[in-house]
C-alpha cells in the first residue's frame, strides 16, 4: 500500500508540555485522513512537523516519501497548507494574493496569472477577483486561502481546522471543494473541531489524546468498535421527560443523557429496548419517538476521551505566519 504521509514514534516537547509522545500514523495516497483529539492533544504540532515548520525531538516522518528532516525542500515542493485562520493579505485583491504566491513559488508571471485565474474560477471567486480581500465574506476568504494553498499544484494538502468560524453553508461549500480535490488525486490530512466534518470527509481517522494515538480506523469501524448503537427516546409530553429519563437510567445506566427534548442511551444489551418499552408502558408515559441508531463520532469521541469535542486551541507556539512560510520556502 502506498502512503502519502507516515510517522513513526513522533515526539515533540514545548518546555513543560509534551505535545507529542510517540505518534504513529499513516495516510493512504488519494484519501482524507482525519486527525481528531481534545484541545492540546498535539494535532497542530503534528501538522507543523509534517509541513517542515518545526522539527520533531524524536521519531521519523515522511511526506510523499521525503524525510521531513533530511529533505525539507522536497517536502515543501509537494505540499500545501491551510491553517485555522485565512492567511491572505486583506489589502490585496483576490488575483493579487494568488499571483503573489505563484511568484514566491518561482512561477513566471504569465503562468502565475493563468494559475490564479484558473483557481479563482474553480473556487467561484472570479466575480470578486479584482476586489480587496478585506471586502470578502468569511467563506470567500477561506476559499481564497484554500486556493492559495493550491497554486503550486500540491500532491498533499494539510487542512488544519479549515472551516473554523464558517457558517454551515460555507462549511458545506468547502467540503465539496475538498471532495473535488481528493477526487483529482490529492491526499489530505484534516484536523477539525467538527466531528460531523470528519464523518463527512475522512476515509480514515486517528484519535490523538495527550500526544498519543488512542484509536484509529474508518469512521464506521470506530463507531462499531467503540460506540455501538444508541437508543433515542422522545416522550409525547415534555413534562414526562424527567420521569422517562429516570426510567431509562434504571435500564441503561448512568451514561443516559438528555439532549434537548430527546433521551439517548448506549445500547450494550439487545434486551434494552423491550425493557424500556415495558417500563414506559407501566408508568403510563406516551412515546413520540423510540429508535435505535448508530453512534455518532461525537459519542465515539466522548467514549474515547471522556469528554465532548471542544473548539481547538493551539497546542504549540503561536506563529500566524507559519502558513506563508511553506510557500516562501518551497
Amino acid at each position: 500500500m502506498t502512503y502519502a504521509i507516515q510517522a513513526e514514534g513522533l515526539a515533540k516537547r514545548f518546555k513543560e508540555t509534551q505535545a507529542l509522545a510517540g505518534v504513529d500514523l499513516a495516510a493512504r495516497s488519494g484519501t482524507v485522513l482525519g486527525m481528531l483529539g481534545p484541545n492540546g492533544a498535539g494535532k497542530t504540532t503534528a501538522v507543523r512537523i509534517f509541513a517542515t515548520l518545526i522539527r520533531p525531538d524524536a521519531g521519523r516522518a515522511t511526506v510523499a516519501g521525503h524525510d521531513v528532516l533530511r529533505e525539507p525542500g522536497l517536502v515543501r515542493s509537494v505540499v500545501g497548507l491551510t491553517g485555522q485562520y485565512a492567511a491572505v493579505d486583506e489589502n490585496l485583491t483576490g488575483t493579487e494574493n494568488l499571483l503573489l504566491i505563484g511568484r514566491l513559488l518561482g512561477l513566471p508571471r504569465s503562468e502565475a496569472r493563468a494559475r490564479a485565474g484558473e483557481l479563482l474560477d474553480r473556487f467561484q471567486l472570479s466575480d470578486a477577483a479584482g476586489r480587496a480581500a478585506k471586502t470578502f465574506s468569511g467563506g470567500m476568504r477561506r476559499r481564497l486561502d484554500l486556493a492559495a494553498s493550491l497554486v503550486g499544484r500540491p500532491q498533499i494538502l494539510f487542512l488544519d481546522e479549515p472551516t473554523t468560524g464558517l457558517d454551515p453553508h460555507s462549511r458545506i461549500e468547502l467540503w465539496e471543494l475538498v471532495r473535488g480535490l481528493v477526487a483529482d488525486g490529492v491526499t489530505a490530512l484534516l484536523t477539525t473541531q467538527y466531528l460531523n466534518e470528519a464523518d463527512q470527509l475522512a476515509d480514515d481517522i486517528v484519535v490523538i489524546d495527550k500526544g498519543k494515538v488512542i484509536a484509529e480506523g474508518t469512521p464506521d469501524e470506530l463507531k462499531s468498535a467503540v460506540g455501538g448503537q444508541v437508543l433515542q427516546l422522545r416522550p409525547v409530553a415534555a413534562e414526562d421527560l424527567p420521569s422517562a429519563h429516570a426510567l431509562v437510567v434504571e435500564a441503561a445506566g448512568p451514561q443516559t443523557q438528555i439532549e434537548g427534548e430527546v433521551i439517548t442511551a448506549p445500547v450494550k444489551d439487545p434486551a434494552l429496548m423491550p425493557a424500556v418499552v415495558r417500563r414506559l408502558d407501566q408508568a403510563g408515559i406516551a412515546v413520540g419517538e423510540l429508535t435505535l441508531r448508530r453512534s455518532s463520532l461525537d459519542e465515539v469521541f466522548l467514549a474515547l476521551t471522556g469528554h465532548k469535542a471542544e473548539p481547538t486551541t493551539d497546542d504549540g507556539p503561536s506563529e500566524e505566519d507559519d502558513y506563508a512560510k511553506v510557500a516562501s520556502s518551497a
